[in-house]
């Protein structure tokens, strides 16, 4: 059972994911808080697996909320669930701790996705901030901008799934596109970062994006 703490200001917001995460066997909403304050007393108390933080809330906002969590319990994978998907608030979230940034307009089967994934160590990002994030990235390069070639030990279908990680897709989206097991996909996504020595699914992405490979 994934135990999830919510957190937002708005107590319909809260209300509506609570019956998302109801509506899932596998899901438990073990708490709900309307401030930082109370997000970072109840994640000590209750020990959530996920917490869903809002950035804007009265008195403590979710970047000091995540930063806090994430000092005291290392372990919670925090995901950020908000309106506001521009770089003065992706990269502090980021920075504090947050393991993933989505938008609350996104389709609640993705989100439900989202908050499976993160227990088996994805990092949930809604597209367009993958790709801001990739941009960044790349520009950041100090070499030229030509394309970079991929291990040539990677398989077809590995390069199938760098690609389709670099255009945002998440693995249960890569597993429909390409008619594979989730696990299948995780193994592909672990032998990926082992051989191109990315840390993490970003790094990948950055990867796909300079070799040419997104779509």
């Amino acid at each position: 059972m994934i135990r999830v703490l919510l957190v937002d200001d708005q107590q319909l917001v809260r209300a509506g994911l609570r019956m998302l995460c109801d509506s899932a066997a596998d899901l438990e909403v073990v708490g709900e808080a309307a401030n930082g304050v109370d997000a970072v007393r109840l994640a000590e108390r209750l020990r959530p697996d996920v917490v869903l933080m809002d950035l804007r809330m009265p008195g403590m906002d979710g970047m000091t909320a995540t930063q806090r969590i994430m000092a005291a319990r290392p372990t919670t994978r925090v995901v950020v669930l908000t309106t506001f998907d521009d770089d003065d608030h992706v990269y502090p979230a980021l920075a504090a701790g947050a393991c993933g940034f989505l938008a609350k307009d996104m389709a609640p089967a993705e989100l439900l996705r989202a908050v499976r994934g993160v227990v088996d160590g994805e990092s949930p990002f809604a597209p367009a901030v993958l790709r801001r994030l990739v941009d960044r990235a790349v520009a950041a390069r100090v070499e030229p901008a030509a394309a970079t070639p991929v291990p040539a030990e990677l398989t077809g279908r590995e390069r199938e799934v760098l690609a389709l990680i670099g255009d945002g897709l998440s693995n249960t989206e890569i597993a429909d596109r390409l008619h594979l097991g989730v696990t299948t996909v995780k193994t592909h996504v672990s032998n990926l970062m082992a051989k191109t020595a990315s840390p993490n699914r970003v790094r990948l992405a950055v990867l796909a994006v300079r070799a040419g490979l997104c779509g």
